[in-house]
C-alpha cells in the first residue's frame, strides 16, 4: 500500500502542495487531476523521492520514501517513473531500450519480456528501430514499455498518452492498464485527459489551491459533481438555480419554464452542442441536431 500522510512541499518560498493525504491499495490505479499549475508532476516527483518534503511522510509497504537529502541516488528499485521527458537512449533501437536494464545472463527471458512488452505499448514493427527516428508518441510509448520491463510494484505515469495521436491512444490505454491489473502493479496516473481515468481508474483525486479537494471513484464524481472544477473534467457542464448541470441532462421540449435563446451550434459527432442564453447566463444543451441561431428554445431537465 503506498501512504502519504500531510504531505507539504514548496519550491523555495513558493507553496506547492499543502496537507496531502491518501492511501493506495496494492494493485489499484488512482488518477490525479487538476489545472496547470496544480501540482500534479510535483505530488509523483515527491512520491518518487526527487523531492524531500517540507513536512509529512510517504510510505510504500514498510518503506519511507526520501528524498536527495537522503539518498545519493534517486528513486527505488520497486517503483518506475515515467515522464514528459521520455529519457531515452536515442541511438539504440527500441528493443534495446526496452530490454536494456534486463539481465543478459537469461537472453530468452530478455527476449521474451523484451517481445512482450513490445505487443503491450503496439510498438511489435519498430522493434529495430532507432529510438531518435521515432515519432514523439512512439517515444513516448517506449518509455512506458521500458519502465514496465523490471516489473516495477509502483508506476508513475505524467500524462502518459499526450504525446500519443488519437488512432492509437484508446487502445494503447485499454492495453497498458490491462497489463498493469494483471501484474497486480499499482499505478498513480497525472492527467488532464478524463479518457486516461474513466472506465481505468479505481480512484481520483483532484488538486487545486495546493489541497485536495475532491477524492472518490471516477464514477461517483462524474455522477454527483459538487464543484464546477470536477465537472469541467468531464463535460460541458451549465449551472441553473446554483445546480450542476451536464450538456446531456438539459433536454429540449416544446415549452416550459426555461426559456433560452441559441446563440451558437457546435458538432460534436453524433450529437451537437447548443450553446444558448438563459437570463444573463450561457449554458450548454446536447441535442441531436443543430438549431437556428438566435432562436428561442423552453428546456427540462433530467436529474
Amino acid at each position: 500500500m503506498l501512504v502519504i500522510k500531510n504531505a507539504s512541499f514548496s519550491y523555495t518560498s513558493n507553496l506547492v502542495l499543502k496537507d496531502i493525504s491518501f492511501n493506495i491499495s496494492t494493485g489499484a490505479n488512482l488518477a490525479i487531476i487538476g489545472e496547470s499549475g496544480s501540482g500534479k508532476s510535483t505530488l509523483l516527483k515527491l512520491i518518487y523521492g526527487e523531492y524531500d518534503l517540507d513536512q509529512g511522510e510517504i510510505f510504500w509497504k514498510d518503506t519511507q520514501i526520501l528524498g536527495p537529502k537522503h539518498n545519493l541516488v534517486v528513486g527505488y528499485d520497486f517503483m518506475k517513473y515515467v515522464s514528459q521527458e521520455f529519457d531515452l537512449m536515442p541511438y539504440i533501437s527500441v528493443e534495446e531500450n526496452i530490454g536494456k536494464h534486463l539481465s543478459r545472463f537469461y537472453p530468452e527471458e530478455k527476449a521474451q519480456r523484451t517481445t512482450e512488452l513490445l505487443k503491450v505499448v503496439e510498438l511489435e514493427t519498430f522493434s529495430k528501430t532507432k529510438v531518435k527516428n521515432l515519432s514523439g508518441g512512439q517515444k513516448q510509448r517506449v518509455a512506458i514499455a521500458r519502465a514496465l520491463a523490471k516489473q516495477p510494484e509502483i508506476l508513475l505515469l505524467d500524462e502518459p498518452f499526450s504525446h500519443i495521436d488519437n488512432f492509437k491512444k484508446q487502445s494503447l490505454r485499454r492495453s497498458v492498464f490491462k497489463h498493469l491489473k494483471e501484474q497486480n502493479i499499482t499505478c498513480v496516473v497525472a492527467s488532464h485527459d478524463k479518457n486516461d481515468v474513466l472506465g481505468f481508474a479505481d480512484q481520483m483525486i483532484v488538486l487545486h489551491d495546493k489541497r485536495i479537494i475532491a477524492k472518490d471513484t471516477p464514477q461517483n464524481l462524474y455522477k454527483h459533481p459538487k464543484l464546477p472544477l470536477v465537472a469541467s473534467f468531464f463535460e460541458e457542464f451549465s449551472i441553473i438555480d446554483d445546480q450542476i448541470y451536464y450538456a446531456h441532462q438539459l433536454k429540449i421540449v416544446e415549452r416550459s419554464d426555461l426559456k433560452a435563446i441559441v446563440k451558437q451550434c457546435y458538432f460534436n459527432g453524433n450529437s451537437w452542442l447548443i450553446e444558448a442564453k438563459y437570463n444573463s447566463d450561457f449554458i450548454f444543451i446536447e441535442h441531436k441536431d443543430s438549431l437556428e441561431i438566435a432562436s428561442e428554445i423552453y428546456l427540462k431537465i433530467e436529474r
